[in-house]
């Protein structure tokens, strides 16, 4: 799963890395990304890439009370094209949240021990996400979901799921502004290769999410 990341790198570096055409508004670093708040997403519109704050934990179109997206921070990419909550958006709902880094806890005989995760080779990356609109009288709400799938050899040590993060070169396809069929977007993901990640211990101060800060990634090796 992935339930906490990290997005502290400069706001020019993002917008160099993602193509994004336009200044990010309202930008901060954050070091305890938690369900529930804001994430910085990309999607396509058809004409340019657009980069917004969506709130993390999916609430359906169809959804009669937007607190089932606490439930939804997740889907499991493995299952999401036959789903009824991911089916749709598998074929046109597809978006890239930005990260640095995530966080995974390993269990031990004491306890949950923190983990910070980042790619080996390249300091910014995209976990592969699933968007979706949400409306109710005056309401409107833009949420989303990151896809998960079985942990590579590397992270099995530390959890049996990760989240799927897309190789460089892979980015732009999946938010490509044309509709797959849920199976073809399932089997683009199955296809992609992994990248080599690095980890380390980090505190418990992490565990909490009201908790913020670089002290959040300070390792404890």
């Amino acid at each position: 799963m992935c339930g906490r990341f990290t997005l502290f790198a400069d706001k020019a570096e993002i917008e160099e890395e993602f193509g994004i055409p336009h200044s990010l508004q309202d930008y901060e670093p954050r070091y305890n990304i938690a369900p529930g708040q804001k994430v910085l997403a990309v999607i396509h519109n058809g004409e340019e890439r657009r980069a917004g704050y969506m709130h993390w934990g999916l609430v359906p179109s169809w959804a009669k009370d937007p607190k089932i997206g606490y439930k939804i921070i997740n889907a499991r990419s493995e299952t999401a094209h036959e789903k009824p909550s991911f089916k749709k958006l598998m074929g046109k709902k597809r978006c890239l949240i930005i990260a640095d880094s995530f966080y995974e806890w390993r269990k031990t005989d004491s306890g949950k021990q923190p983990f910070r995760i980042s790619l080996e080779n390249r300091k910014l990356f995209a976990f592969a996400g699933l968007w979706d609109q949400w409306k109710k009288d005056d309401e409107e709400r833009f949420t989303c979901t990151i896809l998960t799938q079985e942990a590579n050899a590397f992270m099995k040590d530390i959890h049996h799921r990760m989240p799927v993060i897309l190789p460089k070169k892979e980015q732009d396809l999946w938010i490509e502004p044309i509709k797959w069929s849920p199976d073809q977007a399932h089997e683009f993901v199955e296809q992609m290769s992994m990248e080599d990640l690095e980890a380390y211990e980090v505190s418990e101060y992490v565990n909490a999410a009201k908790n913020e800060g670089p002290r959040c990634i300070e390792s404890i090796e």
